[in-house]
């Protein structure tokens, strides 16, 4: 097998009365067409033993987005609202998980929770109704049942000067989609933003010091990867940064 092997975490989510580990084919389709590797969904199981014997076969990591938010007290955050969908499985798993993968060494891709879940992970804080603060726009998806719509693009981002998206692309900024409430209230020490939303929201950061590829983003490349070159860069990246894992790996 040639292929980098790219674990995905699950979400835990019922489908009528029984719980079901579940992954959004977008997510796998970027991960194998975008990345190039070989996806394996990682069930939600949080079971730290059982997530380190799983690091072990993996060449990267990709953290998918989920209508599910991160339970506020991981960040010291006020109780949710009711009615607010939480994934304590999920939560149990990736978090543990993403300090793993840093400290193996093994590249990592966030994606809309998967961002707001490394923050949380090293330290930082969401706010989790992010329309509602002062000078912040609405980042909500539109309200239609067309689902390009919901996903087409929304509003500019701004690239760091010098940063990995100004090398990856040649440019200085991109128009992105936008579908989440929570958002980077305060960002995590270990974490460089890369870019910002129009209204000062970080959008895009590293982490700094990472010993291989570990970058996240708020938006969602993983929707019509092959047509956006943004989204095409930074699939490019994190695929090329697996398959260097891999080959030092293979040659252990």
């Amino acid at each position: 097998m040639t292929q980098a092997i790219i674990g995905i975490p699950c979400d835990l989510k019922m489908i009528g009365l029984l719980p079901f580990h579940a992954v959004g084919d977008k997510y796998i389709a970027a991960a194998a067409g975008g990345a190039g590797g070989l996806p394996l969904l990682i069930p939600s199981l949080g079971d730290e033993a059982l997530l380190r014997a799983t690091l072990a076969t993996l060449d990267g990591v990709l953290l998918p987005g989920s209508p599910s938010n991160v339970e506020p007290h991981h960040y010291g955050g006020a109780a949710s609202r009711g009615g607010t969908l939480h994934d304590p499985k999920r939560d149990a798993t990736t978090l543990p998980l993403i300090r793993m993968v840093l400290e193996a060494g093994i590249p990592l891709l966030g994606i809309c929770r998967g961002f707001q879940e490394i923050n949380v992970a090293l330290g930082g804080e969401l706010h989790q109704h992010v329309q509602e603060q002062p000078g912040l726009r609405d980042h909500r998806e539109a309200e239609s049942e067309d689902v390009a719509e919901m996903y087409a693009p929304s509003h500019e981002v701004t690239f760091a000067g010098g940063g990995l998206l100004e090398q990856w692309t040649g440019q200085r900024g991109a128009r992105v989609n936008s579908l989440h409430q929570q958002g980077i209230k305060r960002l995590a020490p270990a974490l460089d933003a890369e870019a910002h939303a129009e209204d000062g929201l970080v959008e895009a950061y590293r982490v700094r010091d990472a010993q291989a590829f570990a970058f996240a983003v708020q938006w969602h490349p993983e929707w019509r990867y092959w047509e956006n070159p943004l989204s095409q860069a930074i699939f490019g990246a994190f695929g090329e940064a697996c398959r260097a894992r891999r080959a030092r790996r293979i040659g252990e």
